[in-house]
């Protein structure tokens, strides 16, 4: 297969959430299954009640920058109750471990540079009905994680696979 010749994956996470830590089971088995012709993109979706989830969002686009983005995003999200127990240390920390510049990461949280990128993220995530994370768009198909995985990426790939065909 052909890079991104298949639809592209969104998923939409938030970065402090215990289920999109399970989700990225899917993400790594969806990504083993497709490879490059594949396209997951991250799409943020910071929820009010984790508190460090917006700065782990802005901190993420930072990696991103920096072209570790995915290496950041799976690290932090394998310490979601460290964020949310200690908070923005832990971004930097993650940071420096991944091999993301944890100077830049920290200028980035007070400058607000990525702060755009995460609100039009949230912005378009409610625009389409996104309540909860984890939650995936295939070819226009909103799969919502959030109540339950279950079946979710069988789910994901019978969406894969029709909007491939069609």
């Amino acid at each position: 297969m052909i890079e991104g010749s298949l639809p592209r994956v969104e998923f939409w996470c938030e970065l402090q959430c215990p289920d999109c830590r399970t989700a990225l089971d899917d993400v790594r088995a969806l990504r083993e299954q497709y490879g490059d012709a594949l396209v997951v993109e991250l799409r943020h979706f910071p929820l009010e009640k984790h508190k460090h989830a917006y700065a782990a969002a802005q901190a993420a686009e930072e990696a991103f920058a920096q072209g570790l983005g995915w290496p950041y995003v799976e690290a932090l999200l394998e310490r979601v109750d460290d964020l949310a127990a200690r908070g923005e240390e832990v971004l930097l920390e993650v940071a420096r471990a991944v091999g993301v510049d944890a100077e830049e990461v920290d200028t980035a949280l007070v400058d607000g540079r990525h702060t755009l990128i995460v609100d039009a993220d949230q912005a378009e995530g409610k625009a389409i009905g996104v309540q909860g994370t984890p939650t995936y768009v295939v070819g226009g198909r909103r799969l919502d994680g959030g109540q339950s995985q279950d079946g979710l990426r069988a789910r994901i790939v019978a969406a894969i696979e029709a909007a491939n065909a069609s």
